[in-house]
């Protein structure tokens, strides 16, 4: 049997090995970002290794587009979804292992490849009558214009005052 004090050295030296490779997981994690351009090549994006947007551009030729804020949003999902590959490729140190496959799983279900824009029967992409990969979508039909409340009738009585209307006890109508 070993002694009780080598068994905690060897302890240690696990610990601080399992440490070591944690924290350079983690700093292997952070490097990894994705960048992506929009069709057009005038938006540009980069997310970071949890998928948040950290970059954005956005050329001066389409700062007016009706749909910039759609096309923005789908360049993002774009480069979401390739982040598990990312991942799989920038983090070295855990390559071919379970913990990868399900971090890469998961990315995969977190961020799938973005469905065009433009549904028609059945959800499936329909193009846009210029030839574009994108549809602007149609505007929501105006909401009905509120009719006022005329609020509940009010007596005034001899002297002025609307003794009717407060004598339900609620004053802070």
């Amino acid at each position: 049997m070993s002694n009780p004090e080598q068994l905690l050295a060897s302890f240690d030296a696990k610990i601080a090995e399992a440490k070591q490779r944690g924290d350079r997981m983690q700093a292997e994690m952070a490097a990894v970002s994705v960048s992506e351009r929009s069709q057009d090549g005038q938006i540009a994006v980069k997310v970071n290794h949890l998928g948040n947007l950290v970059g954005l551009q956005i050329g001066h030729a389409v700062r007016e587009k009706a749909n910039l804020a759609d096309e923005i949003l789908r360049t993002v999902q774009r480069a979401q979804s390739r982040l598990a590959d990312a991942v799989q490729d920038g983090i070295p140190s855990i390559a071919g292992t379970e913990t990868m496959n399900e971090l890469v799983d998961q990315l995969h279900r977190e961020y799938p490849e973005p469905e065009p824009q433009g549904f028609v029967d059945g959800g499936h992409a329909a193009p846009a009558a210029d030839g574009s990969r994108f549809i602007a979508e149609e505007e929501p039909p105006p909401a009905p214009k509120p009719t006022p409340n005329p609020g509940p009738p009010r007596h005034a009585s001899e002297n002025g005052a609307d003794d009717e209307y407060f004598s339900d006890g609620d004053y802070l109508r």
